[in-house]
């Protein structure tokens, strides 16, 4: 079974497990409603798996409908699960090119979305020789023909970033901005790029100088998103070397939001960032001339 169709499953069973208690107890879902309490038509939607419950409201939904500490236990383990799904980039590129359609229809759905880079450049920022040149270094590696789609998609993707109704935040550490993927050139058209993306009034870039005071540990980058739909949650991604984890509990996304504020502080942005980035470009064509 492919990774998605798994993530599904487990959010499946979960509302299957939490409809049967419901109706070994004999509690209409009007009345749970009232003993949660959560709306009827949130618990239809959980019951149908169209939506996620969060673990206190499953919690709530056992202790309302007096369920043993045995299943209690196994809700709250399926509820976890289906909170944290991660899917390695074997299963994920089985039978696919790349991901990039993927990652677009996620920001498709998001409102505002914050991103933390610490290793490379965000994708959404990149130029087409950065890209091509990082997306290069994939293990495993992409098909000749795979590579060039995999980068015109992610180029693609960046139309988003001029969409005045979505809201672009980006937080990119020093290091990430000096990574080097190929010859100076290449950083001096990307971080020109960068510069110039800066401008939108829909998106903030910050930068985190190299020396600053920390005043948080970044062991790894992540997005938030905000889905346009009210009806869902935010939730993070968060790329690691052998696969891509996805976090739906509100009280793990807060931490993430706490993290992201705490860097936030470290960062430059606006004149001062343009001032970086131009003193970084003066430099690094003085070391070529």
């Amino acid at each position: 079974m492919e990774s998605t169709d798994r993530v599904v499953a487990g959010r499946l069973r979960l509302a299957a497990e939490l409809r049967r208690l419901r109706d070994l107890s004999g509690v209409s879902g009007r009345d749970l409603a009232k003993l949660i309490p959560i709306s009827q038509s949130k618990i239809s939607r959980i019951e149908s798996g169209q939506a996620l419950p969060t673990l206190p409201e499953v919690a709530k939904w056992a202790q309302a409908l007096n369920a043993s500490e045995e299943t209690t236990a196994h809700l709250v383990f399926l509820t976890t699960n289906a909170f944290t799904e991660v899917q390695p980039w074997r299963e994920l590129l089985s039978g696919a090119g790349h991901l990039q359609d993927e990652v677009e229809q996620r920001e498709s759905g998001a409102k505002t979305i914050q991103i933390l880079q610490v290793a490379v450049v965000p994708g959404l920022l990149q130029t087409a020789d950065y890209a091509r040149r990082l997306l290069g270094m994939s293990q495993p590696p992409y098909m000749k023909e795979d590579l060039s789609v995999a980068v015109a998609a992610r180029l693609h993707r960046q139309r988003l970033v001029f969409d005045e109704g979505r809201q672009f935040e980006f937080l990119i550490t020093d290091a990430a901005l000096r990574w080097k993927p190929g010859p100076v050139n290449v950083l001096l058209a990307q971080w020109d790029r960068i510069a110039s993306i800066a401008t939108l009034g829909n998106v903030s870039i910050g930068l985190i100088p190299q020396g600053t005071q920390a005043s948080a540990t970044m062991s790894h980058g992540f997005a938030i998103y905000h889905p346009a739909d009210d009806e869902h949650l935010p939730f993070v991604t968060v790329e690691m070397i052998h696969a891509a984890m996805t976090v739906h509990d509100p009280s793990d996304v807060a931490l993430y939001e706490k993290r992201w504020s705490l860097l936030s502080e470290m960062a430059i942005f606006d004149d001062e960032a343009q001032r970086y980035l131009a003193k970084l470009a003066h430099k690094a064509r003085s070391t070529v001339e």
